[in-house]
């Protein structure tokens, strides 16, 4: 069983920078055979693309709300993804997923099949 476990969320004033990391377990993962998705949803609000990443690392994919704010990277070696975070602002106030497909990489929460149980960001004015 795939499970993916987020850690780094936490308050920050508008400004600042925090760095979520998405750790999947390995026994039966294959963590180098999964494309990386990191997704949000504030509260009231649909769940929402933020950034993914390809097997290799070698193509990523931003929404245009954090493009040039967020980097996403990945260590195959650790089993790891990350979402670096920066220039944050309060609307990017919300829980934090990471997301796992082995076949697809897109901007649909529909196409990955494993999920986080995510971490929360809160970023005050």
């Amino acid at each position: 069983q795939v499970q993916l476990v987020e850690s780094g969320g936490g308050l920050v004033q508008a400004g600042g920078s925090l760095r979520l990391s998405c750790a999947a377990s390995t026994r039966t993962f294959a963590f180098s055979s999964y494309n990386m998705g990191w997704f949000r949803q504030a509260p009231g609000k649909e769940r929402e693309f933020v950034a993914s990443i390809t097997r290799s690392g070698g193509n990523t994919d931003y929404a245009d709300s954090v493009k040039g704010r967020f980097t996403i990277s990945r260590d195959n070696a650790k089993s790891t993804a990350y979402l670096q975070m920066n220039s944050l602002k309060p609307e990017d106030t919300a829980v934090y997923y990471c997301a796992a497909d082995r076949n697809s990489v897109t901007r649909s929460v529909r196409t990955y099949n494993y999920w986080g149980q995510g971490t929360q960001v809160t970023v005050s004015s």
